[in-house]
């Protein structure tokens, strides 16, 4: 079967956007080719590999594709991921280039070939991701994730998803009821089950990464702690949490700064994520503005996670 390949050039600080974008056109994947995360890994003295750093391009920036089945309508598809691009900076977002490039290729060169890339990684003081089909003997104390993104974005290794994962491992008791707001493929809900939270609920836009979050919820056999949801940020959500997760981009965090207190306990806590570091004063005085006091910020690479509870609590 015949596929055509669609490459967006673009920043570190759009990818999600960028690929968000292309979930929505109707691809059946994406890869990201980010030249920072290489230099992160680089950085990380657990790391595997090296890689020299000086045979790496930064100023390409990131390059985000994906797959789109030939077909009548390709020529639409392709504007309209065109057309989106282009709007995204009225969110206040650098695309870089934003350019937009295709190239036919052949179904086995893709569906299967980026899994060799993907190994048991820890993201955690405990948690290691581990795809489904690589083998890995968990050493003592180590909770395993047992992880295939299929479709949806998200494999774990993400700066963002570190970092909210080890909040997560810091604040959950097992008392504790945690929403995931755009959980993707699923693994901060399984990370908060695996952690001894009471009830998970993750919530997510896309049906795609529904379908695939609640087969990894299974996978883990955390379902009875763990419901994930179909819906539009807390559109679906009725109840009140403990801590509030959301590893998406600031814009949406802004966004969900102004009703959060309303789903939050009232000794609840607010952990946001998918904040590059030029954005983190201006979601800092959103959540001050929105009556949350914010208690810990931390980075990693270009990423930033901030933690806010209510203020007087």
């Amino acid at each position: 079967m015949k596929w055509i390949e669609v490459s967006i050039k673009t920043t570190t600080e759009a990818v999600e956007a960028v690929a968000n974008v292309l979930y929505d056109a109707g691809v059946s994947g994406v890869v990201i080719e980010d030249p920072y995360d290489i230099i992160l890994v680089n950085s990380d003295e657990k790391a595997w590999d090296y890689v020299d750093e000086s045979l790496i391009d930064l100023e390409q920036g990131a390059i985000v594709k994906g797959y789109i089945p030939e077909s009548s309508d390709l020529v639409e598809k392709i504007d309209l991921i065109k057309q989106s691009i282009s709007t995204l900076p009225e969110f206040g977002l650098n695309i870089g280039t934003g350019e937009v490039s295709t190239l036919e290729v052949n179904e086995e060169d893709w569906s299967t070939s980026w899994k060799k890339y993907y190994k048991p990684t820890k993201i955690g003081k405990d948690i290691v991701i581990k795809p489904t089909w690589e083998q890995y003997e968990a050493q003592e104390g180590e909770i395993i994730i047992e992880m295939d993104p299929g479709m949806a974005f998200g494999t774990g290794t993400h700066e963002t998803t570190m970092m909210c994962v080890q909040q997560l491992e810091e604040r959950i008791s097992k008392e504790s009821t945690v929403f995931d707001i755009g959980c993707g493929s699923g693994i901060l809900s399984i990370v908060a089950a695996k952690l001894g939270a009471e009830k998970v609920i993750g919530v997510d836009f896309d049906e795609v990464a529904v379908n695939v979050a609640k087969k990894n919820v299974i996978e883990n056999k955390v379902d009875d702690a763990v419901e994930i949801r179909h819906g539009n940020l807390m559109d679906v959500v009725k109840e009140k949490a403990d801590i509030v997760v959301a590893n998406i981009i600031a814009d949406i965090i802004i966004l969900l700064s102004k009703d959060i207190k309303g789903f939050l306990n009232s000794d609840g806590l607010f952990i946001a994520s998918g904040i590059i570091l030029d954005k983190i004063d201006e979601v800092k005085k959103n959540l001050a503005v929105n009556g949350l006091e914010v208690i810990q910020v931390e980075t990693l690479g270009e990423w930033a996670v901030i933690v806010s509870k209510v203020k007087g609590e």
